[in-house]
């Protein structure tokens, strides 16, 4: 086989892994909206398993977060099933793990053809502005009401951002994460939570949403700049 056709031969198999790969993201979003309908028994049958109840909860947190649930409805579930600390903690604990494996999962799968394929700088540079900053880009992101959750943890997988720096800025999650499950402890009960029935918006609903808005700036600016820093090093260095 020559060069030639080694080539062609690479490039349709990568193209055929990113095919696969959005394929597999489309099914997962589309089964996990419509696996979205069932918290509520999941909720209810977690609440009877006893000392079993927080580990089956995190476990089915984490593959929800994979496979697109959305994680507002098992969040408030969590503060009607296990009040507001202990829901808070196994929010952030399964909402990481899940986070942290689509993570790996959008990098192996995707990170190296997008590399290869995109060679614009000015995409380059963005993406070592989130390299160089990634702890605090991560957590501002996850602050941000902007920015989907589940969606963000496969795009930020095809960035460079560290996995430590990932994991760590997940941290960001925790002043949402604890209105919902707050709001889930108010509506008392699970299967009103899971179903989406919480109070109206108070004054902590409305701080969250300015912080996640200041934040949603901050991280707007803080990008903007270092990926604007980092083009001008390299137009220099030309």
């Amino acid at each position: 086989m020559s060069t030639n056709q080694r080539s062609a031969a690479g490039h349709g198999t990568a193209w055929r892994q990113v095919v696969i790969a959005c394929v597999a993201v489309a099914l997962l979003y589309a089964l996990g909206r419509s696996a979205g309908a069932y918290v509520p028994q999941f909720s209810a049958w977690v609440d009877g398993l006893g000392i079993w109840a927080p580990l089956v909860f995190i476990a089915g947190y984490a593959i929800a977060t994979v496979a697109f649930v959305p994680g507002s409805l098992l969040t408030l579930a969590a503060g009607a099933t296990f009040g507001i600390v202990e829901g808070t903690l196994y929010v952030l604990v399964g909402a990481t793990i899940g986070a942290c494996a689509a993570f790996l999962i959008s990098r192996h799968l995707a990170r190296d053809f997008v590399t290869r394929r995109i060679r614009n700088e000015r995409f380059a540079a963005v993406d070592r502005a989130i390299a160089r900053k990634g702890r605090t880009v991560v957590f501002l992101l996850r602050m941000s009401p902007v920015f989907p959750f589940n969606l963000l943890n496969y795009a930020l997988g095809i960035t460079n951002v560290a996995f430590k720096d990932y994991a760590i800025g997940c941290a960001g999650m925790l002043p949402g994460t604890l209105l919902y499950v707050y709001y889930g402890k108010l509506a008392g009960d699970v299967a009103a939570a899971a179903g989406g029935a919480a109070p109206h918006r108070g004054v902590g609903g409305y701080l969250v949403l300015v912080l996640g808005l200041v934040a949603t700036i901050a991280v707007t600016t803080i990008v903007a700049k270092a990926a604007g820093k980092a083009l001008r090093a390299h137009v220099d260095s030309v």
